[in-house]
Order: structure tokens, then C-alpha cells, then sequence
């Protein structure tokens, strides 16, 4: 655990740990409570499948968008931007809601609440990307550890706060630690000593691609797409075996799974590349994919997807100093907020397509070898051959 200390005892590293988790929280609630709140206004899952969706896919579109102006502009101004704008289209959004049900208002708010998504992630990994090199590994693995406990309190904090109350409040709550989080962020240290790299006249993808740019981004496509497709092959899975309520548990101990991983994997010293780490994390995956479809207990389902779960955070630890290590140094904010649109983006078609896939006679079992193959496909990408990227970085310090 010295590592770690090493990392907390970082200038403003407690504040982008903390207003990171903070900041990140309404990504992994507003989808979900959108949804819900909808529904109940609406009676229509279709109407509240396509409201959450269209809330994912503007996030995703418009990071890269954000990122840009972060990197030339500086992030603060883009932060505190969003800490205005952001609380007050969800206010739009949900009054929306509430007073209509015509589904395209419905769908227009959910877009315009959805393109103002504050811009935590990106802006955190590129403060991480930004420290020692020496501990920098270690940073953004408790980076990726703070982004799965985030889709663990996301989804947990809506259902209770649902419960006792109502989505609206749910919402709500996620607007007050939009503005905590992106305020915690705007006037760290960090954010202070931001100094913007001399500006390169750069085309609209030219980030995307730098050497290496488009195998990370293409194997973590698959990736998500592998992800989404088992976010929703689980719950029918647990409304299968009689056990809908055992949904959000399973989910919660895969995500479980990822921090035990993270955790470890941030400890260790690994002396070995950086894309030779990334492609063994992809393997380790797809291993932790590959037996969920044999499986027909709901108890030796959770077991093995803890067990799957621990290569997801130090894959995904790999793949933050992947994009650190060749991103140019005025696109750093651009580069990761690319792993965002990724994430969203592909993980919620692998959704659709995952639900498809249950809903033909090849089932959930169908849904979950798809999601190996998608996991798999991620490791072919990375044995295309291609120009060099840096190598010699060890995976923690």
C-alpha cells in the first residue's frame, strides 16, 4: 500500500480523487434515473430506453468536442462552464418530462442535457497524466479503481434515493455533485498549475490518429462493445433464473471483481511494455468472459464474474497510460476524453445489440459468447502490426 500513500500524498491529489469520484457519479446516475423517471411519466420503456441512450450518445459525441477547447483553452473554463450549465438542463430535462409526454421534447432535452456533461474524466486523466512519472502508473490505476466504484454507487444511489423519494430526486442529487465535483476540480492546485502546451494546428481527427491512437481505441471499442453486451445479458439472466431482484448484485461484485484487480495491479512493479501489458489484459478478459455462458447458477455466476472482473481495471489502468504515453502533449485532455466516447458510445450499442441477441432463440447464453468474441476481437486488434508506440514504462511504482 506505500504506493498508494505515495500517490495521496501527491499536491491536489486527495482533491482529484475525491471531486473525481464526486464529478464522475452523475454520468453513472442521470442514464439510469432518466430512464426511470420517464417510464413512470410516460408508461413507455421504449420512449425511456430511447431518452437514456440519446442522454449517453450526446456525452460520448460531444467529449472529444470539449476536450479540444480544454486543451487549448484551459480546463477550467470548460469546467465551470458545466457547473452552471449542466445542473441547469437537467432542471429543463426533468420539467420536461414532468409536463409532456411527447416523446421528442422528451428526446431533445435528453440530448442537450447529455451534450453539457461535465468533462471530469478527461480533464482527470490528463492532471494524472501530468505527474511523476514514477508514480503515474499507480495514479491512474486508482483512477480506474475510482471509475468502477462509480458504476457500483451510480446505479445504488438511484435506487435508494428512488426509493425514498423519487428519480426527479435522484437527478437532483446528481446535479448538487456536478457542481461539488467540477468546483473541486475548476480550483485545485492541480488545475492551477495547468500551463497549456504550445498550440500545433491539428485537423478535427488528428488526434485520433497519432501513432497507436487507432489500435486503443479500436480494441477498447470492442471492448465496451463486449461490456455492454453483458450489462444486459446478466439481469435477463437473474429474471431467467427467477431472481430479477439478483441483477444489480451481480453487476455490483463484477464491478467488485475490477477493484480487487485495480488495487492489486497498482501495487506491483511489472517491467514489461506498455502494449505487451495491454494485450495481456485484453486475454485475461476474454479468459473471465469465456465460461459465463456454461454457467446456470446464479451464485457460480457471481463467482466467476468477481473472478472475471480482475482484469478489467488494470486492462483498463494499462490503456489511461497507453493514451498518456502518445498523446501529444496539446491534445492530452482531447486524447482521453476519446476513451470517454468509446466507453459510452460503444458500451451502449453493445447494450442493444446484447438485448437483441437475448430477445432470438440463441438467449442470454447467446448475449454472453458474443461479449467473449467482442473481448476477443480486442485482442486480434492488438497483434495488427503497426507503428511503434512507448514501450519501456513500468506498470507501477
Amino acid at each position: 500500500m506505500r504506493s498508494y500513500l505515495t500517490v495521496w500524498r501527491l499536491p491536489s491529489a486527495p482533491v482529484l480523487l475525491v471531486a473525481g469520484f464526486a464529478g464522475r457519479l452523475p454520468s453513472a446516475m442521470v442514464p439510469l434515473a432518466l430512464l426511470l423517471l420517464v417510464q413512470q411519466q410516460t408508461g413507455s420503456y421504449a420512449v425511456a430506453g430511447l431518452a437514456s441512450a440519446t442522454y449517453g450518445i450526446a456525452m460520448a459525441v460531444m467529449a472529444p468536442v470539449l476536450g479540444r477547447v480544454a486543451d487549448r483553452r484551459g480546463p477550467r473554463l470548460v469546467l465551470l462552464t458545466q457547473a452552471i450549465s449542466y445542473p441547469l438542463l437537467l432542471v429543463l430535462l426533468a420539467g420536461v418530462v414532468l409536463s409532456t409526454s411527447w416523446a421528442p421534447a422528451i428526446i431533445a432535452a435528453s440530448a442537450a442535457a447529455g451534450l453539457s456533461t461535465p468533462l471530469v474524466s478527461g480533464t482527470v486523466r490528463a492532471l494524472w497524466s501530468r505527474v511523476d512519472p514514477r508514480v503515474r502508473p499507480t495514479a491512474f490505476a486508482l483512477d480506474a479503481t475510482t471509475t468502477e466504484l462509480v458504476f457500483v454507487a451510480g446505479p445504488t444511489t438511484v435506487a435508494a434515493v428512488t426509493l425514498l423519494a423519487s428519480p426527479v430526486a435522484a437527478i437532483a442529487l446528481a446535479g448538487v455533485l456536478t457542481v461539488v465535483g467540477t468546483l473541486g476540480l475548476s480550483f485545485s492546485g492541480a488545475m492551477r498549475a495547468w500551463r497549456p502546451a504550445p498550440q500545433v494546428h491539428r485537423s478535427l481527427f488528428a488526434t485520433v490518429t497519432v501513432p497507436g491512437m487507432p489500435r486503443v481505441l479500436v480494441s477498447g471499442t470492442a471492448l465496451m462493445l463486449g461490456f455492454g453486451a453483458v450489462e444486459v445479458a446478466v439481469p435477463a439472466f437473474a429474471d431467467a433464473a427467477g431472481s430479477p431482484g439478483l441483477s444489480g448484485v451481480l453487476l455490483a461484485v463484477w464491478s467488485l471483481g475490477s477493484v480487487a484487480g485495480g488495487l492489486w495491479f497498482g501495487a506491483r512493479v511489472v517491467s514489461a511494455s506498455l502494449p505487451r501489458l495491454y494485450r495481456w489484459g485484453l486475454l485475461g478478459t476474454t479468459i473471465g468472459m469465456l465460461p459465463l455462458a456454461a454457467v446456470s447458477s446464479p451464485l457460480l455466476l457471481g463467482a466467476l464474474l468477481f473472478l472475471g472482473g480482475t482484469a478489467i481495471a488494470p486492462t483498463l489502468t494499462v490503456q489511461s497510460s497507453l493514451v498518456g504515453s502518445i498523446a501529444p502533449a496539446d491534445a492530452t485532455t482531447e486524447a482521453f476524453t476519446w476513451l470517454s466516447t468509446v466507453a459510452f458510445g460503444a458500451s451502449a450499442i453493445g447494450a442493444a445489440i446484447g438485448g437483441a441477441v437475448v430477445e432470438t432463440g440463441y438467449g442470454v447464453d447467446g448475449a454472453l459468447l458474443l461479449a467473449a468474441g467482442m473481448t476477443a476481437l480486442a485482442v486480434v486488434v492488438t497483434l495488427v502490426p503497426g507503428r511503434r508506440v512507448p514501450a519501456a514504462v513500468p506498470a507501477a511504482a
